[in-house]
């Protein structure tokens, strides 16, 4: 028998004693009668016992210790309060639930902890029907759904959730951007970070002795632990992982100073409303506008915001932030005016094809399960052995059949995985040579089950484990106020409330897609759940001005800049996305409306929602400067590159206005070579820019 197997029957068996007897036992007693422990000799015992302890207690799993009193001989006696295993009942009404079962559906098999929050939800629904039996919701859907791309980051991702947990020190080589180079890196990882579609890990770099956030795909090879210690650090008491979950660009790094920003009136809204919680606004001093004032580590990205807001914003200070700004609003209209074949020259090579890296799987520490495609990070075999002993001593008791195939799509375990855990199970003791339960899959696929009268241990969900509880709160994170049918914020608020803290401060950090858009996603979700129109005052950000539009809503949904409302327009005749940031104010309309099942949604979400690629029918050739080239290539198809470092890129984009707000907030580091009448419009907009730069 493997030695894991072995170390599971003694901890599960050790669960099972202690929750049978009720009462505070000794270490001798604990090795004569409890499964793998009186094989031992004393001293082997002592240590297994040890480390079974703190491993359970890793978990979450705390063993009260009641220690002799000083000059008795007693020795320390141990016991499990059932609060300390069995998870508190948790009461979530019909709407929750199915908010809960929609949740399931949309990342089952897409979502990088999808495995763990499968038994998280087993756990939370138990005594209500599985969430994994819900028809699938249609008024919601996930264009970024928290999966990790690749077999690589796939890697890493698991290696790293892996060593958070066990506070172990990683090494790997890492691609830094500002210095185009590739350098070792030792981290003790605090805090995994899922922003923009990536997977960041936030931790102490030792070169540095501060702490630094790596994005996993910029990370060369394997991920290694340092040393062989089973613990290398603990993590700082006062460290926070949102202050690294709520910035903005141009905040990334140290500060280097707070910039002073003109808005107009017409945007205020918006920027108070998704950006008010980086800085201060107030009343400009004399005439309209508001004065945004915002602290900043990295000048260009936050020059290249103002850009983007157009005629709406100027920097006002400090004066080497706006003296910045007029030189890339100069090198703009400078660029884009003149031959663009000058810039293309420079970038004549072709681009190499692409090459896929050979790379194979890393060894799993502990000789762990490998990783298959759909399942990045694997719970603790622990977690789906309770799991499995709830639901078998369950069926038992109530006379219920069981199926093996249901069990397996239930747990996502093949044939042979569902016949070990079975058999571990039934080895599985609570003393004196009784056990928790005996189960048999028979000929004809069906489960007997025979619980033994005392299995109680088992018969009630346990409480989550550290890697549930964070794939569980992850999912309600990822979605937020977003599904029509029921609120995940509610039971966002019951789950913590039963685990007794915040799994998101331990582990993994979900970063709000776009801004604050509760309100208007709520008048869109009524809209949705009651089949009426919605009403909406919306900024066209590319045109400068406001429309007023009615629509049918139909689904609400995410995308690499945040949440739309996928609706039809009935004065368009099509269907439209209006993205939620950009709506000013909302109303539900008394009008109802009969849906159109000849509509189809798809085509945004496994397209320009996920890729950020807008749906185009013009394309624009694009020089990239060779200070911008190295972050470019990592959303953009390089068509061509120069000896100097500099690249051609291709974008596809629907309307011009579009291309020339995104040409802008490259600021100067992006050209139109062609065609020649976007090459005049971005020309345009830098002079229209750079006339309203104070001098």
């Amino acid at each position: 028998m493997a030695k894991d197997t072995e170390k599971l029957i003694r901890q599960l068996s050790l669960i099972s004693y202690l929750m049978a007897e009720r009462r505070p036992v000794t270490a001798p007693e604990i090795r004569r009668d409890v499964e793998g422990y009186s094989v031992m000799n004393e001293d082997a015992f002592a240590r297994r016992f040890y480390a079974d302890r703190s491993e359970l207690e890793a978990l979450g799993i705390v063993l009260s210790v009641e220690k002799p009193q000083d000059g008795q001989v007693e020795q320390e006696q141990y016991s499990l309060p059932p609060e300390n295993f069995h998870l508190p009942p948790i009461e979530f009404d019909d709407d929750e639930l199915a908010a809960l079962w929609t949740a399931l559906h949309l990342l089952d098999g897409k979502f990088a902890y999808a495995e763990p929050l499968r038994l998280a939800l087993q756990q939370i629904s138990w005594g209500r029907p599985s969430p994994l039996d819900s028809p699938v919701q249609r008024t919601v859907a996930l264009g970024i759904t928290g999966a990790a791309d690749g077999h690589e980051i796939s890697q890493r991702l698991a290696k790293i959730e892996t060593a958070i947990f066990r506070r172990k020190t990683i090494v790997f080589e890492y691609y830094t951007m500002e210095r185009d180079s590739l350098e070792p890196r030792r981290v003790d990882p605090y805090q995994l970070l899922f922003q923009g579609g990536q997977f960041y890990v936030v931790g102490r770099s030792h070169e540095r002795d501060a702490i630094r956030v790596f994005r996993l795909s910029r990370i060369r090879g394997k991920v290694g632990y340092a040393t062989k210690a089973e613990h290398d650090f603990q993590r700082p008491a006062d460290f926070d992982p949102r202050a690294y979950g709520n910035r903005i660009p141009w905040q990334f790094g140290e500060p280097v100073g707070s910039a002073e920003i003109w808005i107009s009136d017409r945007i205020a809204w918006q920027v108070e409303r998704h950006f008010g919680r980086y800085g201060e606004l107030r009343p400009a001093d004399d005439g309209p506008g508001t004065i945004f004032t915002t602290p900043y580590a990295n000048a260009r990205q936050l020059i290249a915001w103002v850009l983007g807001l157009g005629e709406n914003a100027r920097i006002l200070g400090p004066s080497e932030l706006a003296a910045e700004l007029r030189e890339r609003v100069h090198l703009l209209a400078a660029r884009h005016s003149g031959d663009p074949e000058d810039l293309a020259a420079s970038a004549d090579q072709e681009a190499p094809a692409a090459a896929d890296a050979d790379v194979p799987p890393e060894e799993e520490p502990g000789g762990g399960e490998g990783l298959g495609a759909d399942a990045v990070i694997r719970p603790e075999r622990f977690a789906r052995l309770v799991t499995l002993a709830s639901i078998l001593i369950d069926a038992g008791r109530s006379g219920r059949t069981l199926h093996a195939a249901d069990l397996r799509e239930r747990l996502k375990l093949s044939e042979q995985e569902l016949q070990e855990d079975i058999a571990v199970l039934n080895v599985v003791n609570f003393g004196a040579g009784t056990y928790v339960l005996y189960a048999e899959i028979l000929a004809d696929g069906t489960v007997e089950v025979d619980p033994e009268p005392y299995g109680d241990a088992f018969a009630r969900p346990a409480r989550l484990l550290p890697v549930e509880a964070k794939a569980l709160i992850a999912a309600i994170d990822l979605i937020g106020e977003h599904i029509p049918e029921g609120s995940l914020a509610s039971v966002r608020r019951k789950v913590v409330a039963a685990l007794g803290e915040d799994p998101a401060h331990e582990g993994l950090q979900i970063a709000a897609l776009g801004g604050d858009d509760a309100e208007i996603a709520q008048k869109a979700r009524e809209a949705i759940s009651s089949r009426r129109l919605l009403s909406f005052e919306y900024f066209k950000e590319n045109e400068g001005v406001f429309s007023t539009r009615v629509v049918e809503p139909y689904q609400l949904v995410n995308g690499l800049e945040g949440w739309y409302v996928a609706s039809y327009d009935p004065e368009r005749g099509a269907v439209r996305h209006f993205r939620l940031d950009r709506i000013k104010s909302a109303q539900v309309s008394e009008v109802p409306f009969t849906p159109r099942a000849e509509l189809d949604f798809s085509t945004g979400v496994d397209g320009w929602l996920r890729t950020g690629e807008v749906p185009a029918s013009n394309r624009a050739r694009v020089w990239i400067s060779p200070e911008r080239a190295r972050w470019v290539r990592e959303d953009r198809s390089v068509i061509s590159e120069g000896s100097d470092g500099s690249v051609i890129v291709d974008f596809g984009y629907a309307g011009l206005d579009w291309l020339v707000r995104n040409v802008l907030k490259e600021a100067g580091d992006a050209v139109v070579l062609e065609p020649a009448q976007a090459r005049e419009a971005v020309r345009v907009a830098a002079a229209e820019i750079g006339a309203l730069v104070p001098v």
